[in-house]
C-alpha cells in the first residue's frame, strides 16, 4: 500500500502545485472571475482520469476472457506505466526551473482568447497527471487483486498532497520541494522497477517470454512470504524471495542505471553576465523550497521576473 500512497502523494502534489500556480496568477492579476473556468477544467480532468482507470480495470476483468490475454494486457500496461514514471520523473527534474513561467504565459494567452480556453488550459495541465496516476496505480496494485487497501492508500496520498498544496499556497507551511521530489523520485524508480518485474512475470505467464520456472535464487527460508517485512518489500518494490532470472535482470537492469542517472548532479551552466541597458535591477528576497533557505528574484523595470529552481518548484504565494 505504501507504493500506491507514494504514487498518489507524488502525482497529487504535482497536480496541486500546477493548479496553485494558475489560481495564484489569476488572483494576483485581478481575474478572479476566471477561477470557475479553472476549477471546471480541473474537475473534468479528474473525472476523465477516474473513467480511464475504470476502463483499464474493466478491460482486464470483464472484456478479456482468456487468462493469457489478461496476463498479456497487464504486462503491456506495466511496461507503459514504467515508461510514464520514468518520463515524468526526469521531465519534472528538467522542467522545474521553467514550469511556473510557462504556465503563466499559457494562461495569459488563454485569458485573451476566452473562458473556454482558460478551462481547456487548466484541463490539459491536470489531465496528464491524472492519466499517469490511473495507469501507474493499476500496474502497482495488480498484486493486491480484490483488496481495497491500495485504492484507499492512493486516495490517502492524493488527500495528503491536496492538504500540503493548500498549506503551501496559504504560506502556512514551507517544504523543501527540491529534496521532496528528489526523494520521492528515487523511491518511485524502485517502485517502477518492481512494476517492470511484474510485467516481465506476466509476459512469462502469457508465454511471450521464456523462463517462467528458471529461478535466479530462492531465499524463501530467509524471507518468509508470510512475514510482514516480506509483504512490505513485495508491496513496495515487488521484491520477492524466488524471482525468475528474467525478472531479476529486469529489476536490476532498470533500477541501477536509472537511479544513477537520476541522482547524478545536474550540470549548471552559468548565465551570461550582460550589462543592464536600463536602470539597475532591484533584487527582492523571496523564500522558497530550495537547497538554501533564501533565494532571490530579479525584478526588472518591465516587471518580468526570472524564476529560480525554488520558484518553479514551489507554489506562488498570494499577494
Amino acid at each position: 500500500m505504501f507504493a500506491t500512497y507514494l504514487i498518489g502523494l507524488r502525482e497529487g502534489l504535482e497536480a496541486t502545485l500546477v493548479v496553485s500556480i494558475l489560481v495564484a496568477f489569476l488572483v494576483k492579476s485581478q481575474r478572479r472571475d476566471r477561477l470557475p473556468q479553472v476549477w471546471a477544467g480541473v474537475a473534468l480532468a479528474v473525472a476523465l482520469s477516474v473513467l480511464f482507470g475504470w476502463l483499464i480495470e474493466y478491460t482486464s476483468s470483464s472484456l478479456l476472457a482468456r487468462s493469457e490475454d489478461r496476463e498479456l494486457f497487464e504486462a503491456i500496461t506495466s511496461v507503459a506505466a514504467v515508461v510514464f514514471v520514468t518520463w515524468m520523473i526526469f521531465w519534472m527534474r528538467r522542467a522545474a526551473r521553467t514550469i511556473a513561467g510557462e504556465l503563466r504565459g499559457k494562461l495569459t494567452e488563454a485569458l485573451a482568447v476566452g473562458s473556454l480556453a482558460v478551462a481547456g488550459m487548466a484541463f490539459l495541465a491536470v489531465i496528464r497527471e491524472g492519466l499517469e496516476t490511473a495507469l501507474i496505480f493499476y500496474s502497482a496494485a495488480q498484486g493486491a487483486a480484490g483488496d481495497s487497501g491500495p485504492l484507499l492508500a492512493l486516495i490517502g496520498g492524493i488527500a495528503t498532497a491536496v492538504a500540503l498544496g493548500v498549506l503551501l499556497y496559504a504560506s502556512a507551511l514551507r517544504i523543501n520541494l527540491s529534496k521532496f521530489f528528489t526523494w520521492t523520485g528515487a523511491l518511485l524508480i524502485l517502485v517502477a522497477a518492481g512494476i517492470l518485474k511484474y510485467g516481465v512475470h506476466d509476459f512469462q505467464e502469457a508465454g511471450v517470454l521464456p523462463g517462467l520456472n528458471d529461478l535466479a535464487f530462492d531465499i524463501t527460508t530467509a524471507l518468509d512470504p508470510s512475514t510482514w517485512y516480506a509483504a512490505l518489500l513485495a508491496g513496495m518494490f515487488n521484491v520477492t524471495p524466488a524471482p525468475t532470472v528474467l525478472e531479476t535482470i529486469a529489476w536490476i537492469g532498470y533500477a541501477v542505471p536509472v537511479l544513477l542517472l537520476f541522482l547524478r548532479p545536474a550540470r549548471r551552466t552559468p548565465a551570461p553576465v550582460a550589462a543592464p541597458a536600463g536602470p539597475a535591477a532591484e533584487t527582492v528576497p523571496t523564500t522558497g523550497a530550495s537547497d538554501t533557505a533564501t533565494t532571490t528574484t530579479t525584478v526588472t523595470e518591465r516587471g518580468a521576473d526570472t524564476g529560480t529552481e525554488a520558484e518553479a518548484a514551489s507554489t506562488p504565494q498570494r499577494a
